[in-house]
């Protein structure tokens, strides 16, 4: 899950992104809004973890 080399501020925008992906699936919007939203966050907390490590 969380690479141990990434520096703690990349690991702590990781968790900000799972914690916005999950808020925007209970979020008060339409389906198609609230997966784009997900989707979203889910990529940029992905992205995060691969690229985190290499810095």
């Amino acid at each position: 899950m969380s690479n141990p080399t990434q520096s703690p501020s990349v690991r702590r925008r990781v968790r900000a992104h799972r914690a916005m992906a999950m808020a925007a699936l209970h979020s008060n919007t339409s389906l198609k809004t609230r997966i784009a939203r997900f989707r979203h966050h889910a990529n940029a907390a992905r992205r995060l973890e691969r690229i985190g490590g290499a810095k």
